[in-house]
């Protein structure tokens, strides 16, 4: 299916041009990532040799396998992405499997290269986004087992086990490596840490408190 991302329009009055850009689609069955290779990376790794290609390039196993939610968070995110199944480059698409403990979350956070599709196996999850400027809504639902729900590209998105049981989801999302950003280590565990002055004033809090916060992180 093709995949058509338009990501640049420019329009130049003077000279009446218009430019596009764009993301076709593989002009061959696979690209099986290289990450040894030193050749040249377009929006992926380098390829191996199709010669060299196995099976093992497009499996991987333990999915099954609970994850070690002893952490202050409550949560274990297994990821299935490039970096473990090398097929996967240039296809993009990936999936991760999501522990949580009773009470456990998936902290606030972003994926700047995918759109998140979750569905809850086990348990129950208090799930939602937060819309970008200048509205700010919060769109949040709590989901059974068999519930489905969309986390769009970019935007800030949790999800927390309201149940008394551990609970397991399994997400899709719409890019090999599709990255993540987790609000608060990204603001209070930044290295070398964003200036206090900064975080104090953006949070409209005493200084001191960004101190204890960037501590923790």
């Amino acid at each position: 299916m093709a995949k058509l991302i338009i990501l640049l329009s420019l329009v130049s009055l003077s000279f009446g041009l218009i430019a596009f850009a764009f993301e076709p689609s593989p002009l061959q069955d696979f690209c099986v990532a290289d990450p040894s290779s030193s050749g040249a990376k377009v929006n992926g790794l380098a390829c191996k040799s199709p010669a060299l290609v196995q099976a093992s390039d497009f499996s991987f196993s333990g999915l099954h396998l609970a994850g070690n939610t002893s952490n202050p968070n409550g949560s274990k995110v297994t990821p299935v992405n490039v970096a473990q199944v090398p097929g996967l480059n240039t296809l993009g698409i990936s999936l991760v499997r999501i522990d949580y403990a009773p009470w456990g979350i998936n902290p606030p956070h972003t994926h700047p290269r995918a759109t998140e599709i979750l569905t809850v196996i086990e348990g129950s999850l208090q799930v939602g986004f937060v819309t970008s400027n200048p509205g700010n809504s919060l769109i949040t639902k709590t989901l059974q087992k068999g519930d489905v729900f969309v986390f769009p590209v970019g935007l800030v998105h949790f999800q927390r086990n309201v149940g008394t049981g551990n609970a397991v989801a399994i997400a899709g999302l719409s890019s090999q490596n599709p990255g993540v950003i987790t609000i608060a280590n990204a603001v209070f565990g930044s290295n070398p840490d964003l200036s206090i002055d900064i975080l104090a004033k953006a949070f409209q809090v005493d200084k001191s408190v960004v101190d204890q916060l960037q501590a923790k992180f």
